[in-house]
């Protein structure tokens, strides 16, 4: 029951962070607390014993991995210098600080302080990743935080390791020596190993010697391996190797390792929700209540002070605007990394004859919860404060610039939706920019196309090609970008049934029963054109309709409150005064006002 509810607990938190819009890390440490010293429940020394350090170690090391996966090289072509100097001179002042308020205000040695202050160097893309994806802020800025958590994590652990086996070593003489040695050979052992991994990697998939089904196992193989390999050479620098491994991985192209990244984004959710509840239920209460008063100090200090202070000193010629630098200064996380580092070395110090270590562990979860709260709340507003924040995605991504698609896309546009068309057809293409919509004569398959994409304000994906294959195909490959809620294709034949297969079909039945590319087609070259009408008092969608009768089919609603809605097969859409219907029309002197929208209309089940 306790493996069980580790479990449980994990994945029910970070289902309840989603709905609450709340910092996942925040609850699944509430979660651990509660089933840890609050009631008993789990008791993570007792389950896995001797075992708890490795399990916790793989489990940062696949985590640290799959964040490195989604490094792009292109963007620091724009946030390369501030990133640069943030995991050098930003980590230096915060090292320094952060060791300073640790011996000043939590009554630790120096030793162990220098130690703390190495741990809280880090970020930690378990924070980050959600955080931005939740923020969406607009230049740099979520370039520059994404590369800083995830480069931070393997230095700020090596830095702790370094300063661990300084501790161990005794006189200030041999610690330096251990300090010099430990530096270089982590460097170079990880990096050279993980570099390695990667080739390895590589060449076996490109010379087809791993089958397509075990390509995703191959690579948690190489990842387990390639970090104890290292880990064995020199302590600790597996977590450089994996970081480097997946770097190489991400940037070379030579392979696809688009269906290795899916593998590892879904066992990292899995991963750190199981780690986090496991490492807070170990804390115990007596350890937290003593701690809680200097750990919030300590917090105050590295959020008001610290943080603000390497950011600034370390960005003044980076090319940030001040906007960007003030919103840098204000987020710094705390994640995975510094609980699970924090853990190891805590019991090893205590074990060789270092009893104040233990303090390190509440102190830093004090510090992981706090500034999980602080940042996680607070900066959606500050971004808006700032002007940084992105707008919710009101835009599509429509696959198809045929004539009646580019209606419907320079409708959007015109309501304020961002609009990106993908088309093989050159003409179409043409037709496209000339509307004034951005375009891209490419396959939605193509390899490449999501690096070329700018999917910023786009929120859903509308698949309206008359190839059906194609429409299905794309609905899968972007419900990973948009989730499946919001990927639509058009019904394969007339009188479609949503419930028909469901489960096999990636994308949302877009506009009718019998909305299909033909029917649509045959109406516009009929005369129907896509136009946008808003509601007026007191009208909603019923009564729009009722009053515009059979020549109107409804195809999105957007909301005076900037919400979108594409009316789907089974759906119920409504409308107030002042929203905006967008939906094909045909004239009274068309030929099929009457018979082809009408039944289209009639049938649509939407309204």
């Amino acid at each position: 029951m306790g493996l069980a509810g580790l479990v449980v607990l994990g994945l029910a938190a970070q289902w309840l962070a989603w709905r609450l819009k709340l910092p996942a890390i925040l609850l699944l440490l509430v979660a651990g607390i509660v089933a840890g010293p609050v009631t008993g429940m789990i008791r993570p020394d007792a389950f896995f014993g001797s075992l708890l350090g490795p399990v916790v170690s793989f489990s940062v090391a696949l985590i640290l991995f799959e964040g490195s996966m989604s490094l792009r090289l292109i963007e620091l072509r724009q946030a390369g210098r501030a990133v640069r100097k943030l995991i050098s001179i930003g980590a230096l002042i915060t090292w320094a600080c952060a060791s300073l308020a640790a011996w000043l205000l939590l009554d630790l040695g120096a030793p162990i302080s220098i130690l703390l202050g190495a741990i809280l160097t880090v970020t930690g893309p378990t924070v980050i990743g959600p955080l931005l994806r939740h923020v969406r802020p607009q230049g740099a800025t979520g370039a520059v935080l994404k590369w800083e958590s995830i480069l931070i994590d393997p230095i700020g652990a090596t830095l702790a390791v370094v300063v661990f086996e300084a501790i161990l070593a005794g006189g200030p003489g041999e610690a330096a020596s251990v300090v010099a040695a430990g530096l270089t050979k982590t460097v170079l052992l990880g990096g050279a190993v993980g570099a390695g991994g990667a080739l390895v990697l590589v060449l076996l998939l490109k010379r087809y010697w791993i089958p397509d089904f075990l390509h995703s196992p191959i690579s948690f193989m190489a990842v387990v391996g390639i970090f104890a390999a290292a880990n064995v050479m020199q302590g600790e620098s597996g977590l450089l190797a994996v970081t480097v491994m997946g770097l190489i991985l991400a940037n070379q192209k030579w392979v696809s390792v688009a269906h290795i990244v899916e593998f590892k984004e879904n066992l990292r959710v899995l991963l750190l929700s199981f780690v986090f509840v496991l490492l807070a239920a170990r804390l115990q209460p007596g350890e937290l209540r003593g701690a809680i008063g200097p750990s919030i100090a300590l917090l105050a200090v590295l959020v008001l002070a610290i943080r603000p202070l390497a950011v600034v000193l370390s960005t003044s010629s980076a090319g940030l605007s001040w906007r960007e630098r003030v919103f840098l200064a204000c987020v710094a996380p705390r994640g995975i990394v510094a609980a699970g580092v924090t853990s190891v070395f805590a019991l090893r110090l205590a074990e060789a004859g270092h009893p104040e270590a233990r303090a390190l562990v509440p102190a830093v979860f004090i510090v992981i919860i706090g500034a999980a709260a602080v940042y996680g709340l607070g900066a959606m507003p500050l971004a808006r404060l700032l002007g940084l924040a992105q707008p919710h995605p009101r835009g599509a991504l429509i696959v198809g610039a045929h004539p009646w698609a580019r209606d419907l896309g320079r409708a959007l546009q015109a309501q304020g939706c961002p609009v990106v068309m993908v088309d093989t057809n050159p003409a179409n293409i043409e037709a496209a920019r000339a509307a004034g919509l951005r375009a891209h004569h490419k396959s939605i398959l193509a390899e490449k196309l999501m690096d070329e994409l700018d999917l910023g304000g786009i929120g859903r994906l509308l698949a309206l090609t008359s190839n059906e294959e194609l429409n299905s195909l794309a609905a899968q490959r972007f419900s990973g970008v948009f989730g499946r809620s919001e990927v639509y294709q058009l019904p394969a034949k007339a009188d479609a049934d949503p419930e028909e297969d469901r489960p096999h079909r990636p994308g949302r039945l877009l506009f009718g029963r019998d909305a299909t590319y033909a029917a649509l087609d045959r109406a516009c070259e009929d005369g129907a054109r896509v136009e946008a009408c808003r509601f007026g008092p007191g009208e909603d969608l019923r009564a729009w309709l009722a009053r515009r009768g059979p020549r109107v089919f409804p195809l999105a609603m957007l909301s005076a409150r900037g919400g979108v809605q594409v009316f789907t097969i089974g759906v119920k859409v409504s409308g107030q005064a002042g929203d905006v219907v967008i939906a094909l029309m045909s004239s009274p002197g068309c030929r099929s006002a009457g018979p082809g929208i009408a039944d289209l209309a009639e049938r649509q089940g939407g309204p």
